[in-house]
């Protein structure tokens, strides 16, 4: 009996963490994606591919801050733009 009420108490514990693991592992996610499309990436305007990376830094610097958040809601809008380049789109 002890052993299963504290076997549930460990399957909770860890259903309860993994929404704040689950969100650092998607800013790093979108992090590499972006790394992997940028290097593969045909070439852009010079004032496309700084914005780019301006945008990859505040990303990287979100993350470091522990602003998980914000990094997501970053790389998300980084991958949009290389996927609209990608597709031979404006980006935005």
């Amino acid at each position: 009996m002890k052993r299963t009420a504290l076997a549930g108490l460990i399957v909770c514990a860890s259903l309860l963490a993994s929404p704040v693991f689950a969100a650092e592992d998607l800013c790093q996610i979108n992090l590499q994606k972006i790394d992997d499309t940028m290097a593969t990436l045909v070439a852009t305007s010079e004032n496309t591919d700084t914005n780019l990376k301006d945008e990859i830094q505040k990303a990287k610097t979100e993350q470091a801050a522990g602003k998980t958040e914000d990094c997501i809601a970053t790389t998300t809008q980084v991958l949009q733009r290389l996927q609209d380049l990608t597709k031979g789109g404006e980006g935005k």
